[in-house]
């Protein structure tokens, strides 16, 4: 039984158009036992382990019980009742708030799922209406309190209808939340679930409109770091997601278009999103701040869905999972909104009701689980933009700044090099732990792009790795002019490209959070310390960068940007020197560099003696530099030697 238990909480709990952010819960029972998932797992991947065995003698037992009469009281016996209810070993365990719901069914399995069209109908004005034509075996609950109430009210309900029709349900609909189904096999579930939906579709005259639309991409990156700031919590700074297609774009022309979005549909809306998403005039940064203060003071939260009129959507969660999750949950409530169209309009919940679910401690449980996460790490929610990332140091230094904690932009002109290491981290890390972004750097409107892409997906820009290099070795008698040239543009002009845009949003956020430092960190080279030899167009770019890195310190040092730069060794063990037809071993003994080799095993020896520690220099060591360059405040317009020896600080 468990296994198919197991099969279908899986096929509905993987399909959105039936399960919101790992949300629903399905049951099994026999004569004596009740299967119900546990809360804080997710019906997609929910294992037969995670569902709580419920004694169903028990539960029943409970309807012959005078509960207080204080809603308090009432919800705390009621609750420490249920939990009695475990059988025994079940003791670690939670199960679903809807248990004593499921346990008044007769049928063997019992599915219960918010699906948006079901919605549609039981969030709308004409809904009972409705559902009484389009489903005469169903039965209708109106909007209720949920727990021991809820389920009190659909069991005088499922009585009722057994009573009159000598039938038992096999559908309840419940108003502002979603739907059951009840059947004694697999099959007959699924036959009523289609019956159902197929029912809906042919009643419902729109659907909502995700398709693409146009928005200014340089406004967005203005507005976004500034709800970032003014939603951070002490030192801790949200995700800010931007979100945006047409039927967005609809509901944020104007504060009557949103109206429909202003109260909560259901339950799970208050969970995620909190009670109430916040409607914003105008784009102007004064005025956003001022709007999120206004918020804070009124509901002592921050908002989780804000809309810019006229621009689209902001998701802010405490993480980029939980913004997306945000943002999943009200694309959901924008779906209801016009579904209700087709059944007389929507209708959200009533404020007692929302004010008591927000404050309902099983629905603060369930809240706090979707939360729960590791101890914060040396990085942890930084958002890190690392440029010619998808391999070599960069992908390294990528790699050590995910593991702890930081959400890296992987910007690389491979752009699918660029989305395959970032995928490889998010499998690593979690999902939104990494985005991928073609960029080149030595173009202005790649580079704006670059950052504009950054903020729109995390919120801001904490930490710019100006990492993107290149190397093109020889004499005055072999360099070409274009080399040179392509050198000069892509290790010294493409910095100061890349500091003009990641500044600029930096500037935003030190204007909302004056007490917040940010970073700019140059990977320069051991030859941005000392003339290399018949390589002087990259020595000279990275002398050059230098001093970039001393004259963008003074200048971006009110806005509480610092401005360093890590000078690493030989990286002997990266592409950069050990590629077969590209890499610098292949350059310097062609270029005869080095005198007397006659291998590329020559010339690595020959690279490895110079350095006093005995080693080229290795990715852990410049991500420990860029560690150190970031948790210290008092430090700008360093050039920090990373040579094992080889160069020191003068």
């Amino acid at each position: 039984m468990l296994s198919v238990l197991c099969e279908f909480s899986h096929k509905y709990g993987s399909n959105p158009d039936f399960v919101l952010a790992g949300g629903g819960n399905t049951s099994a029972k026999d004569d004596d036992y009740l299967y119900i998932k546990g809360s804080g797992s997710s019906l997609a991947t929910i294992k037969p382990e995670q569902f709580v065995k419920m004694d169903r003698a028990k539960l029943a037992s409970m309807w012959q019980k005078d509960y207080p009469a204080a809603e308090d009281e009432r919800e705390a016996a009621v609750l420490a009742d249920m939990m009695a209810a475990k059988a025994p070993g079940e003791e670690s365990k939670r199960p679903s708030v809807e248990t004593l719901l499921h346990n008044l069914f007769p049928q063997i399995y019992v599915l219960h799922v918010h699906p948006a069209k079901v919605n549609g109908l039981t969030c709308s004005k004409n809904g009972s209406a409705y559902a009484s034509e389009l489903f005469p075996e169903a039965v209708w609950i109106e909007s209720t309190r949920p727990g021991y109430i809820l389920a009190k009210v659909c069991r005088d309900r499922l009585n009722e209808y057994e009573r009159l029709t000598g039938k038992t349900a096999k559908v309840l609909f419940l108003a502002n939340h979603g739907i059951f189904f009840a059947a004694d096999t697999p099959e007959e579930l699924d036959s009523i679930v289609s019956g159902v939906m197929d029912k809906l579709d042919a009643v419902i005259a729109r659907c909502p409109d995700f398709s693409d639309v146009e928005y200014n991409a340089d406004a967005v990156a203005a507005v976004a770091p500034v709800i970032r700031m003014c939603c951070r919590d002490g030192e801790t700074f949200p995700t800010v997601h931007f979100v945006i297609n047409r039927e967005v774009m609809n509901f944020a022309q104007s504060s009557d278009a949103f109206k429909p979005l202003v109260g909560s549909f259901t339950p799970d809306h208050i969970v995620y999103c909190k009670a109430h998403p916040l409607f914003i005039e105008s784009a102007d940064g004064e005025a956003v701040s001022a709007a999120i203060a206004e918020y804070r003071a009124k509901y002592n939260v921050c908002p989780k869905v804000v809309f810019v009129k006229g621009m689209g959507m902001f998701a802010v969660g405490s993480s980029r999972r939980d913004a997306a999750t945000v943002e999943s949950v009200w694309l959901d409530a924008i779906k209801i909104a016009v579904y209700s169209e087709s059944f007389g309009g929507y209708q959200p919940m009533s404020d007692e009701l929302i004010d008591f679910i927000t404050n309902w401690e099983v629905e603060s449980y369930r809240s706090k689980v979707a939360l729960a996460g590791a101890a914060p790490k040396r990085l942890e929610r930084k958002v890190a933009l690392v440029t010619g990332s998808a391999q070599g140091f960069g992908k390294g230094i990528a790699e050590a700044m995910a593991q702890e904690g930081a959400y890296v932009i992987i910007a690389d002109m491979n752009e699918a090099g660029a989305r395959a290491c970032a995928d490889e981290l998010c499998e690593r890390f979690g999902a939104g732990a990494a985005a991928a972004v073609g960029a080149n750097v030595s173009d202005e409107e790649s580079v704006k792009a670059m950052i504009n892409n950054t903020v729109l997906e995390y919120g801001g820009l904490d930490v710019f790795v100006n990492n993107a290099g290149i190397v093109r070795a020889g004499g005055l008698d072999e360099m070409t002019k274009s080399n040179f040239e392509l050198v000069t543009a892509v290790n010294y002009t493409a910095y100061f490209l890349c500091v003009k845009y990641a500044s600029k949003i930096m500037k935003i956020q030190r204007e909302y959070a004056p007490d917040c430092l940010f970073d700019i960190i140059e990977i320069n080279s051991k030859s941005g310390l000392d003339g290399s030899k018949k390589n002087f167009a990259y020595a000279g770019s990275k002398f050059g960068g230098i001093g970039l890195t001393e004259s963008f310190a003074l200048e971006l040092c009110e806005y509480g940007i610092k401005v360093n730069a890590v000078c690493p060794g030989n990286f002997l063990n990266g592409p950069l020197w050990s590629d077969p037809e590209k890499g610098l071993f292949v350059q310097y003994l062609n270029a005869g560099k080095v005198p007397g080799a006659k291998t590329v095993d020559d010339v690595r020896r020959y690279y490895e003696a110079k350095v006093p520690l005995g080693r080229g220099c290795e990715v852990k060591d410049v991500t420990r530099a860029i560690f150190y360059i970031i948790e210290q405040e008092y430090e700008t317009g360093q050039a920090v030697p990373v040579t094992g020896g080889q160069s020191m600080l003068k």
